[in-house]
């Protein structure tokens, strides 16, 4: 009796790590993907003011 109470507690426990695993997973790539985004937005707009750079040297 005890023994299956230990099986199923260490089966809940498993369980429970194995959520956790994919959830830090999922938190990760999250945040790459965020970390992305900025790196593109930033990308974008150094190139916006170079190329004003650029108009305003031609003038």
């Amino acid at each position: 009796m005890k023994k299956k109470m230990k099986i199923k507690k260490m089966k809940k426990k498993k369980i429970k790590l194995k959520k956790q695993k994919k959830k830090k997973k999922k938190e990760k790539k999250k945040k790459e993907k965020k970390k992305k985004k900025e790196e593109k937005k930033k990308k974008k707009k150094e190139e916006e003011e170079e190329e004003e750079q650029k108009k305003k040297k031609k003038r």
